[in-house]
Order: structure tokens, then C-alpha cells, then sequence
């Protein structure tokens, strides 16, 4: 331990978890999505050459003397949130935590050595107290991870693919791990917004931190239950156009849809796994070295199964039919490719997917961003701190 102890957190009434191992929180699909990324060709040697090359000091020298460190005489308020975070998901080394003068609100985990936190002032000054909270519990959820070390080699692969974009096949290398770094950090954010939750223990501020992210500080403008509806509405609306849209629009983005985001820690938050975890039996850090690998497979497998199954997007249902061995495969393709809500075609009964309308939405919102609550705006290249 460092000046950090313990015995000076402030008092809090939510429940400590001592030793919880990341096992805990992580969503299947990270774990799986981090097992397909260190199989992709060429991963290991671009890790191994980049572990050492990467400017990591040259980036804390830059938070050190452009941003303001958290601590007991600087952002009191967020460093007692720090500490408290790390205190309960029993992390015992607290990670440096800065304050950079961005209006735009993002927060990140970065660093191959040790994790350091970087939030902006327009995140600081978005949310409140016990939003704010589960943000840095969200956060520090990452370092317990040891996601930040995948995050930094992102966030440089990134700003290199811009630089050798007119290297055919140097660029075309790079963006196909980018691609699959995408892939797990989109799948690392629902792990990491569960340990927020685990930190905050209030799903409703955790509710209102994605609406903010979203839609600004308007609360009084906002309802969560509509937020929500939107997400069941994005799932299972539209056709298979609609479907594929989607798909393409996502693949640009670190970070899941908000909405996407917030259904899903919902959803988390009533489960049975939760309510385990809140009454003190989860996995211990001290067993991680026991931890079944094939185990680990056999939940992300099942985790897969059940989406495909349960899923409301046409494209999914699809799936599940031609995994079913469902009849009429090419009457359903056609009616779910046109949005027909059924009828007779072709002397075939076909059901439509979904009911939808065939209105495919053409808008594709990307988001550039490699932080962790940064609201989606148009791709630009990452800067580092940003």
C-alpha cells in the first residue's frame, strides 16, 4: 500500500466485497471476445513488440503536467470516491487518477504497467454524486480486470492506422486487430458498467448516467423506462436490413449503444448472480489460478445460445430458425429482408420478423472515442488522454 490505506475511507453503508476476483462482474462475452482476440494471427508478436515500445511514460508525464491529479488537497470529492471504489472491490493499490480540461464527457483506464484514470471535466461536471460514483467504479472494475493494458495498445493502434492509411496492406494489418480490439472492448464496457454498479449499489444512478450520457443533463426531461423502451425498440425493430445496419453501424464504436448499455446492466441487476454477489458468494481472487478454462468456454457458449434464442432482431430469430431447422427458410429470408408482416406467397404461409415495416434507417452513428463514457459523436482519431 501506498498513502492510500483504508482506515481513512469515508464511512459508507454499501456492502464490501473482500478478495472478488473480476470472475465475478466479467460479462461472458468480454471473456470470450479476449480468448478470440489472442488467437487472431499476429496478435502476440504485435503485443509483445508494442509492450515494449509503447510511450507509456511519455503519456503519464503528460497527465502529470497538463491535468490535475486527484488527491486529498485536489478533487477531494472524486478522490474519496476513488478510494472508497478500491476499498470495495478490495483493490488495494489505488491508481492515479487525473482530471483533463475536455468539455466533451469521458472517462479511461489506460496504462501497461500500472492503470491510471483519466476523467474529464465535462463528465465531472455532467454528473452527480452517486452517478459519479458508479463511474469510477466502473473504472476501477477495469484495473481489477486488467483491461487497460488491451485499452492503451488500442488507443495507439488507433492513432498508427490513421498515420499509415496510405500503406495498403500495413493498414489493412493494423485494422483487423483494431477491429477485433473493438470486438472485446465493447463487450469489456458491460463488464466494467457491472462493476459500477457493484461499487454505487444504486441501479438508478447507474440508469442515470447512461441517460445523461446520452441526452445531457436533462433529467427532467428524461424517463428511465423509456429510455429502456428504446433499447427493446432497437433489438427487435425494422427487418434484416435493418439488422445488417446495425451491425455496420456498431463496428466503428468502442463502446456499445447507451441504450444497449443500460438494458443490459438492467437486466444484470435482476438476476440471480447479482443477488448472489451482494450476499457475499462470488468467485475469490485467490482461486483464479483454479479457474476452469473449459468452464469459462462452456458459459460463454451457453451465454451465445441464449442471446440467439431470446433475442427480439430479425436477424437473430433467423438464426435461431435455421439452428431449429425451421421449414420454409427462403419464404422467411424474403419476408424478413421486405419487412412482410405475413401472408400467403407463393402458395407458402411465411410469418414476417418481427412485424416490421421494411423502413431501413440509413444514418450510421459512429463513435471514435477509446474512453469509457464518452457520449457518441462522428469517428475522429483519438489523441492520447482522450
Amino acid at each position: 500500500m501506498t498513502d492510500s490505506s483504508h482506515e481513512s475511507v469515508p464511512s459508507r453503508h454499501r456492502k464490501r466485497f473482500p478478495g472478488i476476483s473480476s470472475r465475478a462482474y466479467e460479462h461472458p462475452a468480454d471473456r470470450s471476445a479476449l480468448v478470440a482476440l489472442r488467437r487472431l494471427t499476429g496478435f502476440d508478436t504485435v503485443f509483445k513488440a508494442l509492450s515494449g515500445l509503447l510511450p507509456e511514460r511519455s503519456l503519464r508525464l503528460l497527465f502529470l503536467s497538463d491535468s490535475v491529479r486527484v488527491s486529498e488537497a485536489q478533487f477531494v470529492h472524486l478522490n474519496d470516491m476513488l478510494r472508497d471504489a478500491c476499498y470495495i472491490l478490495d483493490l488495494e493499490k489505488v491508481p492515479p487518477m487525473y482530471v483533463k480540461q475536455d468539455p466533451q464527457p469521458n472517462a479511461m483506464c489506460i496504462g501497461l504497467d500500472e492503470p491510471i484514470i483519466v476523467v474529464t471535466t465535462g463528465l465531472v461536471e455532467l454528473l452527480d454524486e452517486e452517478e459519479m460514483r458508479a463511474v469510477v467504479g466502473h473504472e476501477v472494475g477495469h484495473a481489477l480486470s486488467g483491461h487497460s493494458v488491451y485499452r492503451t495498445i488500442l488507443l495507439f493502434l488507433t492513432n498508427l492506422a490513421v498515420k499509415v492509411a496510405w500503406i495498403p496492406l500495413g493498414n489493412v494489418a493494423i485494422m483487423a486487430i483494431v477491429t477485433a480490439l473493438r470486438e472485446w472492448f465493447r463487450k469489456s464496457e458491460l463488464s466494467a458498467d457491472r462493476a459500477g454498479l457493484l461499487v454505487g449499489q444504486d441501479i438508478k444512478a447507474s440508469m442515470r448516467g447512461l441517460m445523461k450520457i446520452a441526452g445531457g443533463n436533462h433529467l427532467h426531461e428524461m424517463n428511465v423506462d423509456a429510455f429502456l423502451a428504446q433499447a427493446d425498440e432497437y433489438e427487435k425493430g425494422g427487418d434484416l436490413r435493418d439488422s445488417v445496419l446495425k451491425i455496420l453501424n456498431v463496428l466503428p464504436r468502442t463502446h456499445p449503444f447507451t441504450t444497449v448499455r443500460a438494458a443490459e446492466l438492467k437486466k444484470w441487476s435482476e438476476t440471480r448472480d447479482f443477488q448472489r454477489i451482494m450476499d457475499g458468494h462470488y468467485p475469490k481472487r485467490d482461486e483464479d489460478k483454479d479457474a476452469s478454462v473449459t468452464d469459462s468456454f462452456r458459459e460463454s457458449a451457453t451465454h451465445y445460445a441464449d442471446t440467439v434464442r431470446t433475442s427480439k432482431d430479425p436477424l437473430m430469430k433467423l438464426v435461431g430458425d435455421i439452428a431449429g431447422g425451421a421449414g420454409d427458410l427462403g419464404g422467411k429470408l424474403r419476408d424478413r429482408f421486405t419487412g412482410a408482416a405475413g401472408g400467403n406467397t407463393g402458395g407458402g404461409s411465411a410469418k414476417g420478423g418481427a412485424g416490421g415495416t421494411g423502413g431501413a434507417q440509413g444514418s450510421s452513428a459512429t463513435d471514435g472515442s477509446e474512453g469509457t463514457w464518452r457520449r457518441p459523436d462522428p469517428e475522429e482519431g483519438p489523441e492520447p488522454g482522450n
